[in-house]
């Protein structure tokens, strides 16, 4: 049986575009997820999620590995670009939709697609 890290690192490396979110994209539990999620929506690239209010070892664990204490977290191709501060400001600023495009054309030149983690 694998541990939370390694989940946490394989969710990390198997999917380009991913959120770790309160809820779920259609569903947010929490206003930071919510305009995050937005802010990735608008870019037009499927992204995969995890629920952290349903994943209570890696609500746990995947601060002390990502060195970021907050929820929600986006990681672009294994890695952190930051919270809901972050990128709703790079969304506004035109940098988010570039990365969310490129990690989306490296996904589609994998044999998988992300989806739901």
């Amino acid at each position: 049986m694998s541990t939370t890290l390694e989940n946490i690192k394989q969710q990390v490396s198997e999917n380009p575009i991913l959120i770790y979110m309160k809820g779920t994209p259609q569903l947010p539990q929490c206003g930071f997820s919510a305009q995050t999620v937005q802010a990735l929506m608008a870019c037009g690239e499927r992204f995969a999620f995890v629920n952290i209010l349903d994943n209570p070892d890696i609500r746990a664990e995947l601060p002390k590995y990502a060195n970021w204490p907050t929820f929600p977290q986006l990681w672009l191709n294994g890695e952190l670009v930051g919270g809901c501060d972050i990128v709703v400001e790079m969304y506004q600023n035109g940098e988010l939709e570039p990365m969310i495009k490129e990690a989306a054309a490296k996904a589609s030149t994998n044999t998988e697609q992300a989806g739901d983690v």
